[in-house]
């Protein structure tokens, strides 16, 4: 497949606006509003200090941010929809409380700014929808909330729909995959949700898919998807990948750390390298917590893209 010709002139169709994916990568930064986040726990969980973060990120050059109110880390408890056996570790109102003024905040200083909100609940979705975010970003991939379809579909929002193996307290427990069952596994979950979304009324324009590194995929499960992520362009829409900071990460350097894992503050120069695979095999967006370097990085990424047209 030819890489660079599979992300240009893809629209994605957003509340208002549409972005067209593909010329470049869009760097989305993340401001985690949570006391337990594992990248930043708790730093931004006061809404002024979350709305200065969006606003330094967006300084720093990030195209569009990603808020989130409830960490997914692993072996936390993400749940609550109907038919769900678990509770959410946070609620749809605790939830909103901390996202809503930063929202507020936020299009108060820059109206223009493309804000995603990471939720998986239909009713923060809509609050937030409602208070001027334009995409929603599910980790569950319209999994765990059967009203979430419907709330983005009536919306006309941009959606991110993430492929997850399980739920966060069961990651550490899955089974070791091959990479070709892994692949096939994501890919058809990630297939199932776009159908799912599309038999709601969302159109496909307004869907990014999102292969969940880190969420229900082993250690070195993850540099296999990320070594045929490509594969994932036969869905037909534009990639989104998130691998900053995260855990598998941690455990590569671990020989350069006494044989324990990286810790996440030192995880940066890592991320930046699985950053620039995720490009160079088709992502169109990266989810990142350091903005300037991750924007340095993919310039150069996409200079390699365009150069092998």
């Amino acid at each position: 497949m030819d890489r660079m010709n599979a992300r240009i002139g893809m629209p994605w169709k957003l509340r208002t606006r549409t972005l067209v994916l593909g010329a470049r990568t869009l760097v989305m930064g993340v401001v985690n509003i949570t006391p337990d986040s594992f990248s930043d726990g708790g730093a931004y969980l006061d809404a002024d200090a979350a709305v200065a973060q969006a606003l330094r990120l967006l300084g720093e050059g990030a195209d569009l941010l990603d808020l989130g109110a409830e960490s997914t880390r692993p072996g936390s408890v993400a749940g609550g929809a109907a038919g769900s056996d678990s509770a959410p570790a946070v609620s749809a109102e605790q939830e909103q409380a901390r996202l809503l003024p930063v929202i507020e905040g936020i299009l108060r200083e820059r109206p223009r700014a493309i804000l995603s909100i990471d939720t998986y609940k239909a009713a923060t979705a809509e609050a937030a929808l409602a208070a001027g975010a334009e995409i929603v970003n599910d980790v569950s991939g319209f999994g765990w909330d059967p009203e979430m379809a419907r709330v983005c579909a009536e919306a006309k929002a941009g959606v991110v729909l993430m492929h997850t193996r399980g739920r966060p307290e069961e990651w550490r427990a899955q089974p070791q995959l091959d990479p070709d069952a892994l692949v096939e596994m994501v890919r058809s979950g990630l297939a199932a949700s776009l159908g799912a979304a599309q038999d709601a009324g969302v159109a496909e324009e307004a869907i990014v898919l999102d292969p969940g590194y880190g969420f229900g995929k082993r250690f070195g499960e993850n540099y296999a998807l990320l070594a045929r992520q490509v594969e994932l362009l036969s869905l037909g829409r534009p990639l989104l990948a998130g691998v900053s900071r995260k855990s598998f990460l941690g455990h590569t350097l671990a020989p350069l750390y006494g044989g324990s894992p990286a810790p996440v503050e030192a995880r940066e120069n890592a991320s930046l390298a699985a950053m620039v695979a995720a490009i160079l095999h088709g992502a169109s967006v990266v989810r990142v917590h350091a903005v300037r370097t991750a924007v340095e990085a993919a310039r150069v990424a996409d200079a390699v893209l365009a150069a092998a047209v």
